[in-house]
């Protein structure tokens, strides 16, 4: 499959700078199987839930984990040298026997073994931070008394590279679904800020239920495929959890014929690298490095909810799954044609399968979920 067949054009004035306020009052593209697109509202969304359907939700927290710093000062006056950190993730993630004081980041400019970089709070310097190791990829491993603690005191929302303005305090609450609780993740599962603890409560008086998984966004999500050829890219890692709790949830909802609603593209790529374990679906902890793209369909979701996708990016080949890529070509640019606003802080669009038919697995084989694709 070529790459240049997720490309469209989309005018940069269509690039959402700020987000939409109230959050719920961004507006929504709903299509459903074969039937003619709505432009609603995303406080219209319970409108197109049914009694019985499960809301998949996505419960990372934005951490500020961009931070300025220095090299230190000498005497003699030299040193002082501007750098820039983006934090990742903790080093025990990728090793279980890391000093937990340890983050895998990324550093602009350059940097030594056993340097030392000065964090700072405006002008003054508010830590020390020691880089232990260079690593292939270009990342760092940093070492630091309390990573998650610096950066609240002194760090900044790593807004995307496509949002040409600096962050600003106000960044730091609307950056940020109204659920996270999971600090983790240096960008937002997007879809998911359009919600509203109002919405959520009319879902749920009208019978839809709630799930949670985990998965921490990394800057690999903003990076577009740069192979003519879609199979002959290899997708970034991430960390991501689907528990016990949420698998049970989502077998009871396909029994009793709901639908499975993932609220946003870290959510649906969660739920299918749980489905594609060697036993089939079942609870999760760990790497994903799954790259979905057509002709793969899903094996979980009935339905997405999401935001509107990077040219070439595997968010959008993700999507294509759910839709095919010439209906997706269709309403992107019926999205560009009826001035959507794209990207992070823009809008979004619900799409439903209309069935169970849409999903790679049939309902009366839940019990073997996955076991085809492992």
């Amino acid at each position: 499959m070529r790459t240049a067949d997720f490309d469209y054009a989309l005018p940069p004035e269509l690039i959402a700078q700020e987000a939409c306020e109230p959050r719920d009052a961004a507006r929504l593209l709903v299509t459903m199987g074969d039937a003619e697109i709505q432009h609603r509202r995303v406080s219209d969304l319970a409108e197109f839930l049914r009694p019985g359907d499960l809301l998949v939700l996505n419960r990372t927290k934005v951490i500020p984990a961009r931070l300025f710093a220095r090299t230190p000062r000498l005497e003699s006056g030299e040193g002082g040298g501007e750098r820039e950190i983006l934090l990742l993730h903790p080093e025990h993630l990728l090793d279980p026997d890391a000093d937990r004081r340890a983050w895998r980041a990324m550093v602009r400019g350059r940097v030594a073994q056993g340097a030392v970089l000065e964090v700072l709070a405006g002008s003054a310097v508010a830590a020390e931070v020691t880089v232990m190791r260079l690593h292939e990829d270009g990342t760092r491993t940093l070492l630091a008394d309390d990573f998650l603690a610096l950066a609240e005191r002194c760090g900044h929302v790593p807004l995307p590279p496509y949002i040409a303005r600096p962050d600003r305090p106000s960044d730091r609450e609307r950056y940020q679904t109204v659920f996270a609780d999971r600090p983790g993740s240096v960008a937002a599962p997007t879809a998911s800020l359009h919600l509203t603890t109002a919405l959520l409560e009319r879902c749920t008086a009208l019978g839809v239920a709630q799930a949670r998984v985990e998965l921490a966004i990394g800057p690999g999500t903003f990076k577009p495929i740069d192979t003519e050829r879609v199979e002959d890219f290899r997708i970034h890692g991430e960390w991501c959890s689907c528990p016990a709790e949420t698998v049970a949830a989502v077998r009871a909802t396909r029994a009793a014929g709901g639908r499975v609603i993932a609220v946003g593209t870290t959510v649906a790529r969660t739920l299918e690298s749980a489905a594609r374990q060697p036993g089939g679906f079942a609870p999760y902890c760990g790497w994903t490095r799954l790259f979905m793209h057509p002709p793969e369909r899903f094996q979980v979701i009935d339905g997405l909810l999401t935001n509107f996708h990077l040219p070439r990016s595997s968010l959008l080949m993700l999507v294509a799954c759910l839709t095919g890529v010439e209906r997706l070509q269709r309403l992107y640019a019926a999205a560009v044609q009826e001035r959507y606003r794209f990207f992070s802080y823009g809008d979004a669009m619900l799409l439903l399968s209309g069935s169970s038919a849409a999903r790679g697995t049939p309902v009366a084989n839940l019990a073997d979920l996955g076991r085809e694709t492992s």
